[in-house]
């Protein structure tokens, strides 16, 4: 290592009882995660955002440059414009983009091209990722593993989000480019995912198919 200035780590050990139970209990509250498209125009304190855009900031990143951004749009004018880009976007996907292999995987999600929930959600996050930048402000250095950091940031906000009590949804339409003009974004950032936060609307439902989470022996395995 070399001489640069170092912190006693911040951990608390705690009880294998309480660890099982604090694992356990996260993984209960995380199972209940549902991806919402029906949003309540219900308002959310901005605190909630503010907080879970926090916790994604702790997300580790290479080298820690923190390669990403986030723009937090509320209930404001540009809502009708970014939902008219994203619904063009979309409808060029279902009608010619998409593969017949990906319409049909998506059938059974009943998803198309009408997003209504953009202009009634209370708050979009557009996420952007960042070529360039570094850990101070002004920096302008070459930022490292860039999609994974980001990703695993997003990860985060969405738990955050659940956590405190919201609905999500993460929107990717592609491409994005529009999100980087209404949000006033530098050519150095990529557009890399739209997250709706809200309440779900009364009587909200979510696909069946949507329930199906591979069980444990399928997702991983453990050696020796």
């Amino acid at each position: 290592m070399g001489d640069e200035p170092r912190v006693p780590l911040e951990f608390e050990t705690r009880p294998e009882s309480e660890m099982r139970a604090r694992a356990k209990a996260f993984y209960e509250e995380m199972r209940t995660r549902r991806t919402v498209r029906d949003f309540s125009d219900r308002p959310v304190p901005r605190e909630l955002i503010e907080h879970a855009i926090l916790a994604a900031g702790t997300a580790p990143s290479g080298a820690n440059h923190q390669p990403w951004h986030f723009s937090v749009i509320g209930k404001g004018p540009i809502r009708a414009r970014l939902r008219e880009a994203a619904e063009a976007e979309e409808r060029a996907f279902y009608q010619s983009k998409a593969s017949a292999e990906w319409l049909e995987a998506l059938e059974p999600l009943g998803t198309d091209e009408s997003k209504p929930f953009l202009e009634i959600a209370p708050w979009l996050i557009a996420v952007f990722a960042q070529r360039r930048g570094g850990p101070e402000p002004g920096d302008d250095r070459k930022n490292y593993y860039v999609n994974e950091s980001v990703g695993i940031a997003c990860g985060l906000l969405l738990a955050a989000l659940h956590h405190a009590g919201l609905a999500t949804l993460t929107h990717t339409p592609n491409p994005m480019g529009f999100l980087s003009d209404i949000c006033g974004r530098p050519a150095s950032e990529k557009p890399y995912m739209l997250i709706v936060a809200g309440y779900p609307a009364e009587g909200a439902t979510v696909p069946v198919h949507a329930l199906k989470k591979k069980p444990l022996d399928q997702i991983a395995d453990f050696l020796d």
